[in-house]
């Protein structure tokens, strides 16, 4: 009885051993578990500081406002004023000179003008991975040199999907090659929405697409796959969606431009002022720091527009493409929350630069603009407006007089050093951590900020060597104190250059000058945030001290190419 009485005793004490034993072994797992935030970087392409609902916009945008309303919008953040410039600060956390790419994506054979992300760069995909994050990338790669064909007939039998060629770029320069375990888009800058050129899969081309494919749909839904794989694992991700709406040209779905058709044929200044007006109700904007700037060639008012129609089509087009953009967004949203990440996920949202003011139109095919449709339809550059955008067979894009009205209430636009071509809407995302949800925020940020960001938030470290090269420290300041509510320092001095536009922000203080115009204007900047008061003739001292430093800066960082590059 004894005997039978201690084997069971013995027995209820090892079930005991084993069962408080596996418990704490399971609570060692559970511990160990990487609580890391997910990142999803989200970055439009040619989008206005107002276009957006959160902003001011009459555009619909449920999702981006939904991420506004429990996040932080940014009233004071900057980009590189182009496209390309602004991936390349954004993925290195440099100066795009730094990164090589002062230009565009043609090697210009000088240090700062490569025209891809050069050996002393690390992109913020190497970063992560490397510090055990899963990494992908859905969209507009446009950081490695383009490759072209070697006539112009050749090079359009390409873009018009009657030739092959494996590769776009130096396949070295692909994304999955700086970082990205996974990646889905578009290597060059420009593309058919309904049949892109240089689309990709990894480092496959991908030839052909569905009937009803729309490329946004597409970067967004590959972006939703992404995320419904890596929540399959306990380890972080990092995902860039990188849109190439509402990019010219302007393509878009039926459905969508009829949600806008008469919205736009109020004309130019109705719709500009209503958006002023709206953006000083949501407080964006202080009318006594920030006027409404002059319209730009405002010489031809809306009601003697003899092309009314057509301009008010096209602005309907760029809304849809936004709208679009949106619901892609809310796609990647509703992954989140489905798969239980999203309370663990800092999304961020903006754009690379300003509308862009470019006439498309007069550009014709060529380089990565097609002349017919894969199945031989002529495709129309309407100089005189004479078709109407929106579907595959037409290029064209909104014009100067439209995106003065996207960037309201700003001066110029895409290109430009002033803050219609790099203020950007940049919105902030983090359920765990944001507690001002809604709330605006001053905090001066530029896109190289990025890259100091996600290290602190992944707990990691910047490198000084990658792969056997030395890599340029980054400029970046983390913006994470700034989610958390706290103080934290801002960038002493901001600096631009893109084909002579140039500025730089000191303080109180901005230098800038046009592109075409090497004139020097002065603004102070934080009472005059439309820059409409030059006082360079007025302290003509500021403007020397402010331009030796800007002359510096460029020295420094790389900044010139040699004359006629």
């Amino acid at each position: 009885m004894k005997k039978k009485y201690f084997a069971t005793l013995m027995g209820l004490i090892t079930f005991l051993f084993i069962w408080f034993y596996a418990g704490s072994q399971k609570k060692k797992i559970v511990e160990s578990k990487d609580k890391r935030p997910n990142i999803v970087l989200i970055l439009a392409d040619d989008l206005g500081y107002s276009d957006i609902g959160c902003y001011g916009g009459e555009i619909h945008t449920p999702n981006l406002d939904y991420l506004a309303s429990n996040g932080l919008r940014f009233t004071r953040f900057y980009n590189t004023s182009r496209c390309c410039p602004t991936r390349a600060s954004l993925l290195t956390g440099l100066y795009n000179q730094q990164a090589g790419i002062g230009e565009m994506t043609t090697d210009r054979s000088e240090p700062g003008y490569r025209g891809y992300l050069t050996e002393n760069t690390v992109t913020l995909a190497e970063v992560l991975k490397s510090a055990g994050y899963h990494t992908a990338m859905s969209g507009k790669w446009h950081v490695s040199n383009t490759i072209e064909q070697p006539t112009k007939e050749d090079q359009l039998k390409w873009l018009n999907h009657q030739a092959y060629h494996p590769f776009f770029s130096p396949v070295e320069q692909y994304p999955i090659n700086r970082g990205f375990e996974k990646y889905y888009g578009n290597i060059f800058g420009v593309v058919d929405y309904f049949d892109p050129f240089s689309l990709v899969n990894g480092s496959t081309p991908v030839e052909s697409v569905p009937k009803n494919y729309y490329h946004t749909d597409a970067i967004n839904d590959t972006a939703v796959s992404y995320i419904k794989q890596f929540s399959k694992e306990d380890k972080p991700f990092f995902l860039y969606v990188a849109e190439t709406a509402p990019h010219w040209p302007l393509m878009a779905l039926p459905e969508d431009i009829k949600k806008y058709k008469d919205t736009y044929k109020v004309g130019w200044e109705a719709i500009r002022e209503a958006r002023y007006n709206r953006m000083i109700e949501k407080g964006i904007i202080d009318p006594k720091d920030a006027p409404l700037s002059p319209r730009i060639e405002q010489e031809l008012s809306w009601k003697n527009n003899p092309d009314k129609e057509w301009d008010a089509r096209a602005m309907a087009v760029h809304a849809a493409m936004v709208d679009r953009m949106d619901q892609g967004i809310g796609r990647i949203i509703n992954a989140l929350k489905q798969t239980g990440k999203l309370d663990n996920t800092v999304i961020l949202f903006l754009s690379d630069n300003g509308a862009s003011p470019e006439n498309c139109m007069q550009y014709g095919p060529g380089f990565d603009r097609p002349g017919e449709t894969r199945d031989g339809l002529k495709i129309s550059y309407p100089v005189n407006k004479e078709v109407l955008p929106g579907p595959e067979t037409t290029f064209a894009s909104i014009g100067e007089r439209w995106a003065n009205v996207a960037n309201t209430p700003y001066r110029y636009a895409k290109a430009q050093s002033y803050e219609g071509g790099i203020h950007t809407p940049m919105i902030a995302f983090w359920p765990e951590k944001i507690k001002a949800k809604g709330k605006l925020n001053n905090h001066l940020g530029h896109v190289m900020d990025f890259m100091a960001t996600f290290i602190e938030i992944a707990k990691t470290a910047y490198p000084k060597t990658y792969q056997g090269h030395l890599i340029t420290p980054t400029s970046g300041i983390s913006l994470l104190p700034v989610f958390e509510g706290k103080e934290q320092k801002v960038h002493d001095t901001l600096f631009n250059e893109h084909f002579r536009a140039r500025y730089i922000r000191d303080n109180e203080w901005k230098l800038v000058s046009l592109s075409g115009d090497t004139t020097w204007h002065l603004y102070r900047i934080n009472k005059d945030q439309t820059e409409l008061n030059d006082l360079s003739a007025k302290y003509p001292d500021v403007v020397k001290v402010l331009s030796e430093k800007w002359r510096q800066w460029a020295n420094i960082h790389q900044v010139f190419p040699k004359p006629g590059k």
